[in-house]
């Protein structure tokens, strides 16, 4: 008796002393990753949710069906947009050399093409496999487990999120922007705003986010996983900007853009995976290599 006892009191102190020096960001790699660019990445919890809009929410779009969908795996979406630093990291100033901001503004004028470069270049770091999001992912990461038009409610002020920045359009937030000190007619630096219940920021305005797949009409079932249309006009981009309205960054919103297209109000955040994460090692490879063969922008 004696001797379990003893056992038992020398792992208890065993774990004790772990917990005392073993760094935190060791014991919480699971939860949240960060490469060597800095880049950080949460890990999002498998689920199901209603991705859409009720058909009595403000501003709503005929598009947006409400649907039941499953996430089948978790996945690591970044906390924030993709800064110039980590643009540059990858891509070296001679791509969008003469682009000016600090070094965490969110990089802009990317087209979806431009993404997919990126991408292919961090992959190459083998620091696991990077790609952007699905819709699905996306919207299922703005909400953090929410239901309403926004991840905090249904009503946004300027306190909130970064849109309405524009002196010749909707000036709605100006006088909060200068408040801070932030310049007028433009994106914010990221993490200026709070971060949603599940850390992510800037997932409501600052800059429009692109997506991976094709524009198509929701399924009118659940579904598990979806992927999107397999060919279309324009891809997907997400969650409004500074200088639009504060309906654009409605959690259920959507947009599309030409993949070519360079937008000042545009940029992206990226999800990670590793092999066998979210929809399968083989399917996410062969998704990848579909949207990769396509790849006939500049």
């Amino acid at each position: 008796m004696l001797k379990k006892l003893t056992k038992l009191l020398f792992l208890f102190f065993v774990v004790v002393l772990a917990c005392i020096f073993v760094p935190a960001t060791v014991l919480a790699s699971e939860k949240v990753f960060r490469n060597s660019l800095g880049m950080e990445f949460i890990l999002l919890p498998a689920g199901t949710f209603i991705m859409g809009s009720p058909q009595d929410e403000r501003h709503r779009s005929k598009s947006e069906v409400q649907h039941p969908v499953t996430i089948s795996r978790p996945f690591y979406m970044q906390t924030t947009e993709v800064t110039l630093k980590q643009w540059w990291a990858v891509m070296g100033k001679r791509f969008f050399g003469r682009r000016k901001g600090t070094d965490d503004m969110p990089v802009t004028r990317v087209s979806w093409y431009d993404c997919i470069k990126f991408i292919k270049k961090l992959n190459a770091q083998k620091e696991g496999v990077y790609r952007l999001p699905t819709e699905a992912e996306w919207e299922y990461a703005c909400r953090a487990g929410t239901s309403t038009a926004y991840s905090w409610g249904n009503r946004i002020d300027c306190t909130k999120a970064m849109y309405s920045n524009n002196s010749s359009k909707s000036g709605e937030c100006l006088k909060y922007v200068k408040s801070k000190e932030m310049a007028v007619d433009g994106a914010a630096p990221v993490k200026s705003y709070p971060s949603n219940a599940w850390g992510l920021y800037d997932t409501h305005g600052n800059v429009w986010e692109w997506c991976i797949h094709w524009h198509g009409d929701y399924p009118t079932s659940a579904v598990t996983a979806p992927l999107g249309p397999d060919s279309g006009t324009g891809k997907i981009r997400r969650g409004g900007s500074w200088f639009g309205d504060e309906y654009s960054c409605r959690s259920a919103n959507r947009n599309i853009g030409h993949p070519a297209s360079r937008y000042r109000t545009t940029g992206f955040r990226l999800a990670r995976t590793q092999a066998g994460d979210l929809i399968g090692k083989k399917e996410e490879s062969d998704l990848l290599l579909r949207e990769e063969e396509r790849e006939d922008g500049p």
